[in-house]
This record gives structure tokens, C-alpha cells and sequence, in this order.
């Protein structure tokens, strides 16, 4: 959610500024603006809505000037419209925000007892005018930007322009990210890499409590305290890859469509395929063998990667694993035994609830491991092991390809605890890694049912209320199916175990609900067939996604019936997670939503 981008160069900087904001357009974002200095004039542009707009405006009025600050925000405080958008002036200060400062009614009510004006509802204008009173007290812009920022408590990343400065900007970190850009003669701030990949591929991200002084020629990092800190100057491997939709509509679809191979990169990265055994445990700093309990936190698609790998764990390691959503766990005072092995899962390594939960974890004598798509991320590197998900960049902000990534990794990972507890022995892993060798393929089989899923589409996007049901690792999947649903078409889904039906549920069922049930013919089918025929007697209408065994076997009459290829069970969560994405986007696509930037919703969610 929101970015932030800075430059201090040696030409006109907004049309690089826009350009910069759309690379994270996948961020999610309401509104949008972009400040410069020219002749010790402070001048911005802001608009409401998507960047075509903001873009327009400076058509219209353009900016001068060779160093400035740009963002895309996010609504937390106060509605998204022109006023509230970033970035926020103080007489000779201009400041843009990502995060919420916590204490700013305090803050403000301070402000306004020494005469100063807020002209929006945001809690961002305080920082403005904490720098400015900082400067008519006589403080130097650097000193003034300083005082502002100890002042302030929550989780923020900042930019800070100051009028008279032209070879000047300062930033700040404390939770969300913000990296600093190094290019010859020019210098640059960033929300992350992907923003910055135009300018330089050299990277330093500050950590929680960093503050940092941008020139043209360098940039110096301090500390909450104000002593200078050292921080690792990177080649980013992010900032290299160009990010567009190709041939495709979307970056949905696109993305949808890159599972085989991405799939396959990450099962090969962590599996040896001639050999047929589990390469993950060689090299990390604990022994897996030693593990007695798992701890999985995540948010959102990444907890429901991860609820799907306990029964894996459980299964195929024999050992018990705790899941919560992030948001919850950190607040329920878990007990944890030293030496267990904590797991967070998120795409951008950047979720604060996942973030402060690995923090608890870590304090309480846990092994942690990350599971992201972003190795430079602040969650990599807080964690003892990273288990990177080779997913590339994901522009859509209903993930697809990172969640079945995330997938790839925790079987693999499940396959290595339980090699290393002794609980499979060298032919089932032989076994399960086979199977696994065969899950691009399968993924490539499911890509071809898109136009029946496609016809399916058109039919839902006339209801407002769907029900997904499933059993075992079809559950979670349910879960996810109504998940992206709900995000990108804004139906009313809801995803529900299978034989929870009767307990409440069943009171929705009519001629006019429909149901997608998710049913392989897998050791519990027979079950699920149950709780279809319960949908069936009163009327449902009943979506089937199953195998071609599972479609020669049911006797039900069901609405439609996508037959996906017989396949391991292994398989079963990482392939048929296809069709359920492909339902989402084809319904949305009917009903003429932003597919790729659904309302109201950001791909990093980097605030509590």
C-alpha cells in the first residue's frame, strides 16, 4: 500500500517521478501527486483516482525542477480525494507518508495550540508542520527533519522536500520499507526495488529507526539517535526485470498463465529432480531433525498457503503445526517452546502484522524461516532462513503465481521435516517427488479448460452470493477460491469445509446460490459427494471441480462440471488453485472490474 518515490538529479524530475509511482500502481492506491524545487520554488500537482489523472494534470500544468518527491496513497485517514492526497505542504516543507503515525491527534492538537492550520483530514499533514515549526525555531532543514522524526510513534516511511534545498531530501524508515537508489550523480528514494529499476540496480534499504540525508553525489543513514550506521549497498536483483503485461489484458491473467513455469523454478530450486529427493536442510543454521512444533503466520492468501501446508506437515512430517492469522497472533501471548521453528509466509516480506509476529517468535527462542518473493525484504532478512518463492515480480494485487509458489515451497519443505523425523523414508520421498516433477504439466492441462471456465464466469456474474465448499486441502482452497472472488468482482463469497455445511450454512441454499464445490476423487471424495447431494436436494446449483474419476463417479446433476486430469493428491491443491483463479477473473472480467487494482485493496500491506 502507497509508495514512495524521491529523486535529487540533474533534469526535469516529474514525468520520472510518474513513471517510477506506475511500477507500483500493484502497491493498490487511490490517489496520487508529485512535488518539485525549481528556483527555491515548492510547487506540486496531486489527483484523485489513478495516475492517468495525475498525469493529465501535469499536461495540463507541468512541473520544472531536478529534485522532487512523488506518491500513491492509500486512504487511512480521511477520504481519497485531492486534498487528503500526498504530498502535504507547511510553508517551506513538503512531506508524502506511507504508514500511520499513531500519536498524531496528539500531535495535532499541539500544533493547533501553536497556530497551525491543517488543511486535510490526514495524519501525515503533522509532519509537515512539525518540521516547519522546527525550522522557524531556527533549526537547519536536516536538524528540523530529525527533531520532526523522533517526534513521531506508528509505523511510517517518509520523504522530505525542503524549498530552499535543491540538492536535498531526507527520509526515514520505521516499518514500512523505503530504499535509497545510487546512480551517478543522481540519487533516488523508493517504496522498493521495482520502483527504482529505471535509474540504478544499486540498492541500500534502511532498517526500522533509519533516517538517511539524499545529495546529488551520496547519502548518509543515521540512526534514531543521529549517529551514522552503516547499511549494505546491494545489487538488486528486482530492479532488472522489467514488469509488463505482454500480450495479455491483465497482469492477472498474465500472471495466472506464468504458474507452470514459475511452479517449476521453485520446485526444481528446491527439490532435485534427477535424484528424486528433498535438497532443502543442507544448508540451514538449524536441524530440522531437532524440530518439535511448526509455527505459521501470514495474512491473507499467504495464511491459506500456509493453513494448506499443515495438513502436509502433519501427513508427511508427523509433526504438529500452530497456524494463525498474523493479525491475531501477535496479540494472543502463544506459548512457545525454545527450538521450535516458526514460519511467515508473504509475498512482498513486507506485511507489518507477519513482521511483528516474527519479531515475537524470534524473542521467544524460535528458529525462523521466511517464506517471500522478495529476498532483500525486511521479513528475509530478520529471519535465520529464507526459502525464496522464484514467483518474479507479482503486479496484480489478487496474488496468483506467489501463491501457488508458496505452495511449491512448503510441500517441499514438508517432504524434508518428514525425511528428516524419520517419518517418510527414501522410496516415498522418491514417490512424492515424482509426483511433484509432474505439477507444471498438470498446471499447463488445467490452463486449457480457461474457455468452459470462462462460460462458467459469464453465469456468476449475474448473483451477488456464492458459496465454495471443499474437504482436507480443498478447504483452504475453498477459502482462497471465495477470497478472489470477492476481491476482484466484489461478489459476496464465502469458502466453507465441506462437512460444515449442515451447521448453518445449508440455511443459504436455494435455487438461486450457487455452490463450487472442489472435489478430486481423493480418499475422502465419497464425503464431499455427500454434502454435494445435501446442496443438491434443495435446489443449488452446483459448480463441480473435480478429475475425470470424479466425474465418471458422481451421480449428481450438477450445473457444470470442470474435469481437471486424474493426478496425484500430492498435486491436488497447487494445480486445481488454476481453475479457482481463472473462475475469479473471468467473473470479474464479466462484470467490468478493475481486475488488476480491485477498490479498496493494496498488494503490501505495510500498516497494522
Amino acid at each position: 500500500m502507497c509508495g514512495i518515490v524521491g529523486i535529487v538529479g540533474t533534469e526535469p524530475v516529474a514525468p520520472l517521478l510518474v513513471d517510477a509511482l506506475k511500477r507500483l500502481e500493484y502497491r493498490g492506491y487511490d490517489s496520487a501527486g508529485v512535488a518539485t524545487i525549481e528556483d527555491s520554488q515548492l510547487d506540486r500537482r496531486r489527483a484523485e483516482g489513478k495516475l492517468v489523472n495525475l498525469e493529465a494534470r501535469l499536461k495540463a500544468s507541468p512541473l520544472s525542477g531536478t529534485v522532487g518527491i512523488g506518491h500513491t496513497r492509500w486512504a487511512t485517514h480521511g477520504v481519497p480525494n485531492e486534498i487528503n492526497a500526498h504530498p502535504h505542504f507547511s510553508d517551506s516543507v513538503a512531506v508524502v507518508h506511507n504508514g500511520i503515525i499513531e500519536n498524531f491527534r496528539v500531535l495535532r492538537d499541539e500544533l493547533e495550540k501553536d497556530g497551525y492550520s491543517f488543511s486535510s483530514q490526514t495524519d501525515t499533514e503533522v509532519v509537515a508542520h512539525l518540521v516547519s515549526r522546527g525550522l522557524k525555531q531556527g533549526l537547519k532543514p536536516v536538524q528540523a527533519a530529525h527533531e520532526a522524526i523522533k517526534r513521531l510513534e506508528g509505523a511510517f516511511a517518509l520523504a522530505i522536500l525542503f524549498r530552499d534545498e535543491e540538492d536535498l531530501i531526507v527520509g526515514a524508515r520505521n516499518g514500512p520499507p523505503l530504499a535509497i537508489g545510487h546512480g551517478e550523480g543522481k540519487m533516488y528514494l523508493g517504496s522498493d526495488a521495482i520502483a527504482l529499476a529505471p535509474f540504478t540496480d544499486r540498492i541500500t534499504y534502511l532498517e526500522d529507526g533509519d533516517w538517511c540525508v539524499v545529495h546529488r553525489e551520496k547519502a548518509e543513514i543515521f540512526d534514531l539517535e543521529g549517529n551514522p550506521v552503516e547499511r549494505v549497498l546491494q545489487r538488486s536483483v528486482g530492479s532488472s526485470l522489467m514488469v509488463d503485461k505482454g500480450n495479455h489484458r491483465h497482469f492477472m491473467i498474465k500472471e495466472i498463465y506464468e504458474q507452470p513455469e514459475v511452479i517449476s523454478h521453485t520446485l526444481s530450486h528446491y527439490l532435485d529432480f534427477g535424484d528424486c529427493r528433498t535438497t532443502i536442510g543442507e544448508d540451514l543454521p538449524f536441524n530440522l531433525a531437532e524440530v518439535e512444533r511448526i509455527s505459521i503466520s501470514a495474512c491473507g492468501t499467504a495464511y491459506l498457503a500456509g493453513l494448506i501446508s499443515k495438513y502436509w506437515f502433519e501427513r508427511l512430517a508427523g509433526i504438529p503445526v500452530d497456524i494463525d492469522i498474523a493479525s491475531e497472533f501477535r496479540y494472543r501471548e502463544m506459548p512457545l517452546k525454545k527450538g521450535g521453528l516458526a514460519l511467515f509466509i508473504s509475498q512482498s516480506g513486507e506485511t507489518a502484522d507477519t513482521l511483528a509476529s516474527l519479531r515475537y517468535c524470534k524473542e521467544n527462542g524460535q528458529h525462523i524461516g521466511a517464506i517471500v518473493n522478495v529476498p532483500e525484504s525486511t521479513i528475509a532478512r530478520e529471519s535465520d532462513a529464507i526459502l525464496q518463492t522464484l514467483a518474479g515480480p507479482e503486479i496484480g494485487v489478487a496474488s496468483t503465481k506467489a501463491f501457488t509458489c508458496q505452495l511449491s515451497v512448503l510441500v517441499s519443505l514438508a517432504i524434508a521435516v518428514g525425511k528428516a523425523r524419520g517419518a517418510i523414508d527414501v522410496q516415498k520421498e522418491k514417490e512424492l517427488i515424482r509426483a511433484l516433477t509432474e505439477a507444471p504439466r498438470y498446471a499447463n492441462k488445467a490452463l486449457k479448460l480457461e474457455k468452459q471456465i470462462e462460460k462458467i464466469a459469464a453465469d456468476l456474474a449475474k448473483v451477488r452470493h456464492i458459496l465454495y465448499l471443499g474437504r482436507d486441502t480443498n478447504y483452504p482452497l475453498a477459502l482462497e477460491g471465495a477470497l478472489k472472488l470477492k476481491e476482484i468482482s466484489y461478489i459476496h463469497a464465502e469458502g466453507y469445509a465441506a462437512g460444515e455445511l449442515k451447521h448453518g450454512p445449508i440455511a443459504l441454499i436455494d435455487e438461486t446460490m450457487p455452490v463450487v464445490v472442489i472435489a478430486p476423487h481423493d480418499r475422502i471424495f465419497e464425503k464431499t459427494v455427500s454434502n454435494m447431494q445435501e446442496v443438491a436436494a434443495r435446489g443449488g446449483r452446483i459448480i463441480l471441480i473435480t478429475d475425470e474419476k470424479g466425474a465418471s463417479e458422481v451421480s449428481i446433476d450438477a450445473e457444470h462440471v470442470v474435469v481437471m486430469p486424474d493426478m496425484p493428491e500430492i498435486l491436488t491443491p497447487i494445480v486445481y488453485a488454476i481453475p479457482v483463479q481463472l473462475l475469479a477473473y473471468h467473473t470479474a472480467l464479466a462484470m467490468g472490474t478493475d481486475v488488476d487494482q480491485p477498490r479498496n485493496l493494496a498488494k503490501s500491506v505495510t500498516v497494522e
